[in-house]
């Protein structure tokens, strides 16, 4: 793995720099779940599916930074061929696992603003933990068998990957066998897991806009705006990087558009989503300050 060519210098920086937004990222995404674990007033499906969301980036930095800070320590390093499909493996169980849950929480902004008098019938603990409990199966399912398919490949050299992490097509083109049938399967699986729920997430807001737009006060408006901003740019975020790096690389520069961009929800995305949603979230500043005070009188 070739990772970030640059002087020892600036991998130095790059490397005090993704250290820190690692354990941020650890610390904050950790904080959440365990706030939605102990505090009573955060079990609801809303926040029941935020804390799964923090589970999926904590798996999705955990499966990627430590292995890129190694690369920036050392101007590089070496990966075995199990060991770079492993990391693809827990890669794409946790990037289908995120766009599940976005998807999951989109439908459940939909129901609290679109229909708030059946949300409470409707979105209960019980479809909250089906979908949940579906959205780590698909991810499971759907990675296991591209995984499958790539074991089977043979690779024959130059074995050089310049990534900083083994993403599926630099890791193909190290392989001499015919991997169309692979390419072919990710383009199929890629309907079910991004198309579809990308689709979903777009009805879902299109028809939270117009609901959002009936409401006669203004600050009825504010208020049920608020209440899905925070999903709408972590939404916007993830799948746009996703959509520039899978939909439109451009092939003379395919490479380092792509690390660059890979950076921003590969990294990126899970610092910033427990920031977002606690800066932008009241429940969860008061809910925490209330922790925190509680843990100094003790």
């Amino acid at each position: 793995l070739l990772g970030f060519q640059n002087s020892q210098i600036i991998n130095e920086f790059l490397f005090v720099l993704f250290l820190w937004v690692y354990i941020v990222t650890l610390f904050g995404n950790l904080l959440i779940i365990i706030l939605v674990i102990t505090v009573s007033a955060l079990r609801s499906p809303m926040y029941a599916l935020l804390s799964q969301l923090s589970l999926a980036d904590v798996l999705l930095s955990t499966s990627i930074t430590p292995n890129f800070l190694w690369l920036l320590l050392n101007g590089g390093g070496t990966i075995s061929a199990t060991g770079c499909i492993t990391q693809f493996y827990f890669y794409g169980l946790s990037a289908g696992i995120e766009c599940f849950t976005l998807t999951i929480m989109s439908y459940d902004r939909y129901l609290a603003i679109c229909s708030p008098l059946h949300y409470a019938s409707i979105m209960g603990f019980r479809l909250c933990l089906y979908m949940s409990l579906c959205s780590w199966g698909l991810g499971f399912i759907v990675s296991s068998v591209l995984n499958l398919l790539i074991y089977r490949l043979q690779f024959c050299g130059p074995f050089v990957i310049d990534h900083y992490f083994c993403d599926l097509a630099p890791l193909l083109e190290l392989s001499c066998s015919d991997y169309k049938a692979v390419e072919l399967t990710d383009m199929i699986l890629g309907i079910p897991v991004v198309l579809f729920p990308f689709c979903l997430i777009i009805y879902t807001y299109v028809a939270i806009g117009l609901a959002i737009l009936r409401i006669s006060s203004t600050e009825g408006r504010h208020k049920a705006f608020s209440t899905c901003s925070s999903h709408l740019i972590v939404v916007c975020m993830y799948y746009g990087t996703l959509i520039a790096v899978y939909m439109a690389p451009s092939k003379g520069q395919r490479f380092n558009m792509n690390k660059i961009l890979s950076l921003l929800y590969t990294v990126g995305t899970p610092f910033l989503n427990p920031i977002i949603y606690s800066l932008r979230n009241k429940e969860i500043k008061v809910n925490l300050v209330k922790c925190m005070l509680n843990r100094v009188i003790l």
